[in-house]
């Protein structure tokens, strides 16, 4: 079966106040996109990445997927207004009889093991969505007060969000312009397929402002001192 990874990087990224997106801002010399690229191309050797690139960044995105491990296993598509619309663009280049991970691209920092454990879950159940637990303290606002919610029976969503690419284009198909869904979980359960979780990682952030870009610095450089010390990851 085949295996697809549609990584959208289609945002603006206005809250980090660059130049450029977010996704292409540097990390220890690297752009944040290509972390990601290259973690889904060693998960496996037989997929393929799909890339959704912003509007007005297409020659950006060229030279960034030159720069990644097998640039010839990456095909650019471009993103549309919404992140539904980019991920839509992107599963044109899908085939039904496949397995698909969505992710966001600037989540540069999800493991090579994460990435395999979704896919295989998502052959055996039909999707995988990584969550981690909430650690803080959570209240539900209503009205001009609060009350405080269980956060025992919360998680907090992230991606590389894996399903049967037949389930995952056909909930795609009937979702109409996408409006109220947050993220691709939300548009198969609306198709009435269940979803099915899956333990993520906490150091698979998205990087949104320039603390998460430092953050993300900082966890590359520990990795590389426990990589040099025989130690594991």
């Amino acid at each position: 079966m085949k295996k697809y990874a549609v990584i959208v990087a289609g945002g603006s990224g206005s809250r980090m106040g660059a130049p450029v997106p977010k996704q292409f801002l540097l990390l220890q010399g690297r752009p944040v996109l290509w972390y990601s690229l290259n973690t889904f191309l060693a998960a496996y050797a037989d997929l393929m990445v799909i890339l959704v690139v912003p509007a007005g960044h297409w020659e950006l995105g060229k030279t960034l997927v030159a720069g990644v491990s097998e640039p010839g296993r990456v095909q650019m598509v471009e993103g549309g207004e919404t992140r539904f619309v980019s991920v839509q663009n992107g599963l044109r280049l899908v085939e039904r009889e496949s397995v698909v991970g969505v992710h966001d691209g600037v989540r540069c920092l999800a493991s090579v093991g994460l990435v395999r454990r979704c896919f295989e879950q998502a052959l055996r159940l039909g999707s995988a969505i990584p969550t981690i637990d909430c650690k803080d303290s959570v209240r539900w606002v209503e009205g001009e007060g609060s009350r405080p919610l269980d956060r025992s029976r919360i998680k907090l969503v992230q991606t590389p969000q894996t399903f049967l690419g037949e389930r995952l284009l056909d909930a795609f198909a009937v979702a109409g312009d996408g409006a109220g869904f947050t993220d691709e979980a939300t548009v198969v359960e609306a198709a009435g397929h269940p979803v099915h979780l899956i333990e993520g990682e906490h150091n698979n952030l998205k990087i949104t402002t320039p603390f998460d870009l430092v953050l993300a610095a900082k966890i590359l450089e520990d990795r590389g001192a426990t990589a040099t010390s025989g130690g594991n990851d």
